[in-house]
């Protein structure tokens, strides 16, 4: 009997490979929203494209060439994006000034349904999931673009020296070594997170509590001694539970009342922040991501461009 099933339509097999592509593009780009505009420049040149394609090469393989060469372009000449904490030492609440950078300066925060995959090999998916994770983000964009998609295709997707050659037109010694050269610059990073435990969900679920009642003495409790806390677009970050705590009961007082909703962000415990109005309604204010370590927080970071992050993350307009 012959096999009458039907091709799928190239839409379909485009679509295939939007979630992976998208985490590829934001871990290159640093920005969720330009990760989107790049994945869909590289199906629309796909699409045009695909008459000359001829089956050449697996389709995912040329479609991450396609992305690759988007993500280049876009990087030509730009300044890397950064988190607060790469571009000065941090503030205290006495001389903390609400200094506001434009967006392209800060690597923003990612939805994990849109850029992680669902099913594979879990050494896979957890290698994926902590490549996602803001600090690691921040690391990659200390790279070279091209030096970057190397790491990124060898050392989180898991390509063959020569497959990545083959995309970047380049050479297998050249790859291994712009990858010995990016290793050098992730080993000063923090070691990778592990997954979450009981008592860290515990804590979770005390910070929300804390928060919520702004309950600065039982939050603040939380924290490790050298917690930080930053706000993009703001330049300023504070180091120190103290200072923290002095924040949150000063500058930071109108978040008395706020409600959180957790989500998913950066293979991290997040919280969509909604602040109370003045009408006593709440509305979205800042998209929280957490850092865990030892048991304690050890980093918060508030994204406060909520009209175009809730959205992203399906979080509603109110709590």
């Amino acid at each position: 009997m012959s096999d009458t099933t039907e091709p799928l339509p190239l839409d379909q097999l485009l679509e295939r490979h939007r979630t992976e592509l998208t985490g590829y593009c934001y871990r290159m780009l640093g920005s969720f929203a330009e990760a989107e505009d790049a994945v869909q420049e590289a199906m629309v040149r796909a699409w045009r494209g695909h008459s000359g394609f001829e089956g050449r090469a697996g389709l995912r393989s040329w479609l991450y060439r396609i992305a690759t060469n988007v993500c280049l372009d876009a990087l030509d000449g730009r300044s890397r994006r950064a988190r607060p904490m790469d571009l000065a030492g941090p503030s205290t609440v006495a001389t903390a000034a609400l200094v506001e950078l434009p967006d392209a300066t800060w690597i923003g925060p990612a939805p994990d349904r849109r850029v992680l995959s669902e099913t594979g090999d879990p050494a896979d998916l957890a290698a994926q999931r902590d490549s996602v994770r803001l600090a690691f983000v921040a690391l990659l964009q200390r790279l070279a673009p091209r030096q970057r998609a190397v790491l990124i295709l060898r050392e989180v997707l898991g390509w063959r020296a020569a497959e990545v050659a083959d995309l970047l037109g380049s050479t297998v010694p050249a790859v291994n070594s712009a990858l010995q050269r990016a290793r050098a610059v992730l080993a000063t990073g923090p070691a990778p997170p592990q997954p979450l435990t009981g008592p860290e969900r515990e804590l979770l679920a005390r910070y929300l509590t804390a928060f919520e009642q702004y309950d600065m003495a039982a939050l603040t409790a939380l924290l490790h001694q050298d917690a930080v806390l930053s706000m993009p677009p703001y330049r300023l970050w504070l180091r120190g539970a103290a200072d923290i705590r002095a924040w949150m009961l000063g500058p930071g007082e109108e978040c008395r009342g706020s409600r959180l909703l957790p989500v998913d962000a950066n293979a991290s415990p997040a919280f969509g922040q909604y602040r109370r109005g003045p009408d006593g309604g709440h509305r979205p204010w800042s998209l929280q991501v957490l850092e865990l370590s030892g048991g304690r927080i050890t980093g918060l970071t508030c994204f406060l461009d909520t009209p175009a992050l809730f959205p992203a993350f399906d979080l509603p307009d109110r709590p």
